[in-house]
């Protein structure tokens, strides 16, 4: 999938149908005089349903149509006749999409599972025919109940990637490049930072047939959870991540810092973020020998005796395996 094809956030504007009016009707027949009212009620508006799919992984196909109507309810007729319900509306959406009031931006719901239906608009109820209101004093009525009216409102569609390990780090931290060699994803590869402005997924495959997803996010910098650089655009699609691996290059200047304000980024955009599953690996280790990966492994014995780290490269394979097995024990625990 190419940049310009992940789509993660988009408006559209939906509107339900309007319910179908009742029917006065008074029945007519050749040798019955007085056959009273027989006004059908009018059908249901068209609802305006979300659908989840797992098959898509992006909102691309809102990219082009944002608006979305439903039908009408047809009215009651004669003979007691309701009229036909309007057509329904689906817009599906990929799984981990949120669905917020694009005016006040309260989430109305979010959809995570396969085939799972919500109703973002109900359609207007049909009103009631003439023959509902018939009584002993009042045996021909002549009126009946208007539909009721459809809504109308702006959604804003979010999706947060679903996947079973994210990659966490600042721009330019060897974060596409590791994708890249541990999955067969083609993200884009630069010597700059925000090379990835939108998050590349892929499949590691593991031992036995076994695999597990990971996203390549872009990368955060300070000040990220108030908005800063690419701000909440990216740091959204962290929450629905298992597990977290964080990638710190070998030649930073401060590398517990750098984690230390990765993790501060995190917490003050959601605490609960802290409590994933955590993984630091060093990267860019081809440019180390084995002296200098003893000597920085003692001196982050203290600052890391609560997460366990391991110097990887991508460039000379160093590492992937041990990583690939202890991704997949901290994804089964």
């Amino acid at each position: 999938m190419t940049e310009g094809n992940f789509v993660d956030y988009v408006k559209v504007y939906v509107s339900s149908g309007n319910g179908g009016k009742g029917s006065t009707h008074l029945h007519r027949e050749k040798y019955v005089a007085k056959g009273g009212p027989d006004g059908g009620d009018g059908g249901r508006g068209g609802h305006v349903i979300i659908k989840g799919n797992k098959n898509l992984w992006t909102l691309y196909h809102f990219k082009f149509k944002k608006h979305f109507k439903a039908g009408h309810g047809e009215h009651g007729s004669k003979n007691r006749s309701t009229g036909a319900d309007g057509a329904d509306v689906y817009m599906e959406v990929p799984l981990g999409t949120v669905v917020r009031d694009t005016e006040t931006n309260k989430v109305l719901f979010e959809i995570t599972e396969d085939q799972e239906e919500k109703i973002i608009l109900e359609g207007g109820m049909g009103g009631r025919g003439n023959w509902h209101f018939k009584s002993a004093t009042n045996q021909t009525p002549r009126y009946a109940q208007p539909g009721i009216p459809g809504q109308e409102n702006q959604v804003t569609l979010e999706l947060k990637v679903l996947a079973d390990v994210g990659l966490v780090g600042f721009p330019n931290a060897g974060k596409s490049t590791l994708l890249s060699v541990m999955t067969s994803a083609k993200p884009k590869i630069a010597n700059y930072e925000f090379t990835t402005l939108k998050p590349n997924l892929g499949i590691v495959e593991y031992r036995d047939f076994k695999s597990f997803v990971m996203a390549d996010i872009p990368g955060i910098i300070e000040g990220a959870a108030e908005g800063k650089g690419l701000g909440h655009y990216f740091l959204r699609h962290i929450e629905r991540n298992a597990t977290l691996l964080f990638l710190i290059p070998a030649d930073s200047k401060d590398v517990s810092q750098e984690y230390a304000i990765l993790l501060d980024e995190l917490r003050r955009y959601n605490p609960e973020l802290l409590d994933k599953g955590r993984l630091v690996a060093i990267s860019k280790c081809d440019m180390l020998d084995d002296e200098l990966i003893a000597e920085m492994r003692e001196e982050m014995k203290e600052d890391f005796k609560d997460v366990p780290y391991m110097f990887i490269s991508s460039v000379s394979q160093l590492g992937i395996q041990e990583l690939k097995d202890k991704l997949w024990e901290l994804l089964n625990e």
